[in-house]
């Protein structure tokens, strides 16, 4: 189990200044640090980078083991295009060949999906004259009621035409065997659907009620925030309830082939996504039956084991028919960059930074001959006001590896033991142009002081960026994957992180946005 961090470490620049001081006479690096600061001049330069788009295919490993949480739902906009985000899941007994007792009817089935929702904005109506009745009996119980209406969280557009969007939730059966809990799934899988479970006219909020006794304000009532969507109520009387102590509900095993699994959507192509936890889900049959033959008909329920243990996944389309993003995706240069990056989560397209060669050599060379020690540095990149001023919320992290490694950056394996240290600081996300600075110390460090420097192997130590944020372990409390020297990338956010922008990428001196291109900002010292 995993839950998202945004800072990973947070610093003052000093810390970071007095921990990154390295000289090239390394026998003296144990107390060169102090003498830095005496009477050492601090030098800022900025460099251009080579800023290039890359095309992640649409498409992200999205299986249990990424999905803290899931979304579902759809949106389109200009730049990027449609995006739709169906979730599929494989569902399980409670207990298997179950015992519905004597002459069981179903009343309802009933889904239940628990969205993230905003807890501080609810609207509560409250009864305090509410009469409560027990079933089968006539008695009113004195009572108070209470109904708390909370909006959503969305990722797009709320509003359409002048109009609060509305979604229409659809959930089908599923006739491909959807396989194992820990098997890897990627976004663009595709599965057949069959019969019509149920539909639910979505408006973008969850209600919750509370019922009260007066006398000692016991809870006679209780249903939770959740958008609860009734299903077929025939199709789960023949499939589960008559089925009762049958060889298909005798064993998971049985069980996962015989009904393989739902698939919840929407039916529009532009709206807004929302997140569900797929371990809350739920579905519940509402039945009667007796006990024994001569006993009366009386309530009951049974529950389905949704999200952990099953197959679930993200099943993500996009169509960019037509938008800047197909054009930028299909005119990639990374030998001399890209006035404009695509930046996208789910899947979507990530950025590529390239030192120049000038700069690397120009950083070695005072280095190795005026012995330079390197303070600071870090990747700048500007949102591009011209393309990307929708209210939509800004990525407020990036996932970030150098080509080809999949490890974490040697900054954050550097610094985490003394917990100081932001890999990605933001600036004004909510104005235009936003702003973000990568730190990236360490890792520059690493290249131009390295023993066996090349000139020519820079372009293997480009910097890659993508929309997400890393996971900690919730039971340690450290980064997910920290103690795993390899693929600690793949503990993140990415797969259900909605949120993209269009970046400033490489800008030639003349251009009205060259100030703001991408720039590598270095501070070094010097004797």
């Amino acid at each position: 189990m995993t839950k998202n961090i945004k800072n990973i470490f947070n610093t003052a620049s000093a810390i970071v200044f007095g921990s990154f001081i390295l000289w090239s006479c390394e026998s003296e690096a144990d107390n060169l640090g102090s003498q830095f600061f005496d009477g050492a001049d601090v030098i800022d330069e900025t460099f251009d980078l080579i800023a290039y788009n890359i095309n992640n295919g649409d498409t992200i490993r999205s299986d249990a083991k990424k999905l803290d949480s899931a979304a579902i739902g759809a949106f389109s906009e200009t730049q990027f295009g449609m995006q739709k985000v169906d979730y599929v899941t494989q569902l399980r007994l409670s207990a298997y060949a179950p015992d519905f007792g004597k002459n069981p009817v179903l009343d309802s089935a009933i889904l239940v999906l628990k969205p993230a929702f905003k807890t501080d904005s609810a609207a509560t109506t409250t009864d305090e004259d509410y009469e409560y009745f027990k079933e089968n009996d006539t008695t009113a119980i004195p009572a108070k009621k209470e109904v708390s209406i909370y909006p959503i969280r969305k990722y797009g557009n709320t509003m359409i035409n002048g109009n609060k969007t509305v979604m229409n939730i659809r959930v089908q059966e599923v006739t491909d065997f959807l396989g194992a809990a820990t098997d890897s799934i990627k976004s663009n899988k595709n599965v057949a659907v069959s019969t019509l479970l149920g539909t639910k006219e979505f408006k973008g909020d969850v209600t919750s009620v509370n019922i009260t006794q007066d006398s000692d304000n016991s809870v006679l009532f209780s249903i939770a925030a959740g958008i609860r969507i009734p299903l077929d109520s025939a199709f789960f009387q023949n499939k589960i309830i008559d089925k009762a102590k049958s060889t298909e509900l005798s064993d998971m095993a049985t069980f996962i082939r015989y009904f393989r699994g739902i698939k919840i959507s929407v039916d529009e192509n532009d709206g807004y996504l929302f997140k569900i936890n797929p371990n809350s889900t739920e579905l519940i049959l509402y039945y009667k039956s007796k006990p024994t033959d001569t006993a009366d008909m009386r309530q009951a329920t049974f529950n389905f084991a949704l999200g952990a243990g099953n197959t679930h996944f993200s099943q993500i389309r996009y169509d960019r028919t037509g938008t800047p993003a197909e054009t930028a995706l299909s005119t990639i240069n990374s030998t001399t960059g890209d006035a404009k990056l695509f930046v996208q989560g789910m899947g979507g397209p990530a950025a590529g930074f390239r030192f120049p060669e000038t700069a690397i050599q120009n950083l070695r060379d005072k280095y190795k001959n005026e012995k330079v020690g390197i303070i600071g540095a870090r990747i700048r990149v500007y949102t591009d006001s011209d393309s990307w001023t929708q209210d939509f919320a800004k990525p407020n992290y990036f996932n970030v590896r150098q080509k080809n490694l999949y490890t974490f950056l040697n900054d954050m394996n550097t610094l985490a033991a003394g917990g100081k240290y932001a890999l990605v600081r933001t600036y004004n996300l909510s104005e235009n142009p936003a702003y973000y600075d990568i730190s990236i110390t360490q890792t520059l460090k690493d290249i131009v002081e390295a023993v066996d420097f090349d000139i020519n192997k820079v372009k293997e130590k480009d910097i890659i960026i993508n929309v997400g944020a890393y996971t900690i372990d919730a039971t340690t409390g450290v980064l997910a994957g920290y103690s795993s020297k390899d693929y600690q990338q793949n503990y993140n956010t990415r797969s259900y992180t909605p949120n993209r922008v269009v970046l400033i990428g490489t800008r030639n001196q003349g251009d009205p946005l060259y100030e703001k291109s991408a720039k590598l900002l270095i501070t070094y010292g010097k004797k």
